[in-house]
């Protein structure tokens, strides 16, 4: 009797890990097109579409260069999420390793582009509802939280199950730039392009609960570190202490 029950039981099991995979392949392609869809909304005006919005030419080349790179980002993101769903895992691999190289210069261009940005503008102009002294914690934290995402993830490579969802954090991550340039962002301020984010990685968390029945740890404790660090930022860009520290980077 023992074996008939477990003839009978194999199959539905088999069923409902299929079902399972089945379901994150489709959450992580639809996280895969919504980024660059987000993206490319938001930076619409002042990037990809500027030739129809008679937009101001860039400020400088390490403004192309930046975009450059971030837009290779959100491909190569996509990307790989789409060979491990079509099953190419050694490709995805190879290309995992040609990504330490783009995370370094999305590292370095991303510091430089903030300064010049604040140096440009002036630290007593408005963005986004915050002075650029206080703004420019903002990009210059993404790019902390990024490490740390990324780093964890080339760490936890050999995990799939932690390393596909730390690299589903750093594509939230990056998403206040492209929330902070849409039109109606200054109205609502750091509500709105770290508010987003925070909302997204929780979903992203609830819903991973509803479909394993379990709660990834470093997968909460990411997006925990995403929801606390927007408040934090904001209040430490308000001191005096970073403002002469913003002040110094600048000058």
């Amino acid at each position: 009797m023992a074996v008939s029950e477990n003839v009978i039981q194999r199959p539905s099991s088999v069923i409902e890990n299929a079902a399972r995979r089945a379901s994150e392949r489709r959450f992580y392609l639809a996280a895969g097109l919504l980024f660059p869809l987000i993206m490319v909304i938001g930076f619409a005006r002042s990037y990809y579409l500027k030739f129809l919005f008679d937009a101001p030419p860039l400020p400088s080349m390490l403004a192309h260069l930046h975009g450059a790179v971030m837009t290779a980002w959100i491909l190569l993101f996509t990307t790989q999420i789409w060979l491990v769903s079509s099953r190419r895992v050694k490709l995805h691999m190879k290309l995992g390793y040609a990504s330490i190289a783009l995370a370094v210069l999305i590292v370095v261009t991303g510091y430089f582009t903030a300064v010049n940005a604040a140096r440009r503008i002036g630290l007593d102009t408005e963005v986004n509802g915050m002075p650029a002294v206080s703004f420019l914690i903002i990009p210059l934290a993404d790019l902390v939280t990024f490490s740390l995402y990324y780093g964890a993830a080339v760490m936890l490579r050999k995990k799939a199950a932690d390393h596909k969802r730390l690299m589903l954090l750093t594509a939230i991550n990056f998403l206040p730039p492209s929330l902070g340039r849409m039109q109606f962002a200054a109205a609502l301020g750091p509500i709105w392009f770290l508010g987003v984010p925070a909302v997204l990685g929780l979903g992203a968390v609830a819903y991973d609960r509803y479909r394993t029945g379990k709660i990834n740890k470093i997968f909460l404790a990411g997006v925990l570190l995403m929801i606390v660090s927007g408040p934090v930022r904001i209040f430490i860009g308000g001191t005096e202490v970073w403002k002469e520290f913003a002040t110094w980077l600048v000058g």
